[in-house]
């Protein structure tokens, strides 16, 4: 089979976006600091989402459409009950065919894609601040499982497809839910804060079919009203839906073993120029590494 990992290619890419006022003043003014703090509690976003579950909420739908540009000929047709069954809207699956043969990496979700390397020390660096796996996962001994692997970030903005599905297929062992505060995962909010390790999180660990454990972490965001896991352990086939994300931006991150797979070059050149790369849910995005290769 060709090998295309090293081809040029010509998917699309979004620079950094400019800072919106009500974030500089969140995130970059200190009079800012006591709203931004009210901002990110989980209370203010539950109360969001509950509004946006009822049916007043309901007004909303034909106001964001007509704002947003979004062909609704591309969902699957439904009488929506609230503004986050119409934000979690079902996608015609014809869209978004899966990449089945076992050696494509696919992408999970539609989103805007950074890649990074994990070092042999469980660190990463995004946008000028270190990370480990540890402090993402609050498990050491899951995160040393890590070193020298891969993490993908894959950024939903309001606009994208809000559901998510298992990249391969496998048996997932339970969800584990971690506490935090619901910072907005645009950039200008991870160049001030550690955004990944200080929002709420709920990961899942998966022992893939194709590229051994992995662990898919759903970040939630400002005005998220929840993460929505429908499931959570069992067996799974690769394309099966895993869950949803309710109101807002929000982030899947995935984690992968050292020498499992390999990723287009793209991702980290566009990455090194502070650029995501857009992708689409099925998309193939890399390959599993041969069992005889030294992988990345």
């Amino acid at each position: 089979m060709k090998d295309a990992l090293n081809e040029p290619r010509m998917r699309e890419t979004v620079d950094k976006p400019p800072v919106p006022r009500a974030l500089k003043f969140l995130y970059y003014n200190i009079l800012g600091a006591p709203v931004l703090r009210l901002m990110t509690s989980r209370w203010v976003s539950k109360l969001a989402g509950r509004y946006l579950d009822g049916g007043l909420s309901r007004g909303k739908i034909k106001k964001y459409i007509k704002k947003h540009g979004i062909d609704m000929s591309q969902f699957i047709e439904e009488e929506y009950k609230s503004f986050n069954a119409f934000f979690t809207r079902r996608i015609r699956p014809e869209l978004r065919p899966f990449d089945l043969d076992p050696d494509a990496l696919v992408s999970p979700c539609d989103a805007k894609l950074s890649a990074y390397r994990i070092d042999e020390n469980s660190k990463f660096r995004i946008k000028g601040f270190e990370y480990t796996t540890e402090s993402l996962l609050k498990n050491a001994e899951l995160a040393q499982r890590f070193d020298g692997g891969l993490c993908l970030i894959f950024r939903l903005t309001v606009t994208d497809y809000h559901r998510y599905f298992f990249f391969d297929g496998g048996t997932a062992h339970g969800n584990t839910f971690i506490k935090g505060r619901l910072h907005t995962v645009q950039p200008a909010a991870l160049e001030k804060r550690r955004v990944f390790t200080e929002n709420c999180r709920e990961y899942t660990v998966l022992e893939t079919d194709n590229f051994g454990t992995a662990v898919q972490v759903e970040v939630g965001a400002m005005m998220v009203g929840r993460i929505v896991n429908d499931v959570k352990s069992g067996r799974f086939e690769r394309g099966d839906e895993k869950g949803r994300f309710e109101f807002g931006g929000s982030t899947v991150v995935l984690l992968l073993q050292k020498d499992r797979a390999e990723i287009d070059d793209e991702f980290f050149a566009n990455t090194a120029l502070d650029r995501e790369t857009i992708v689409k849910c099925g998309e193939r995005i890399g390959r599993k590494v041969d069992s005889g290769s030294t992988g990345n």
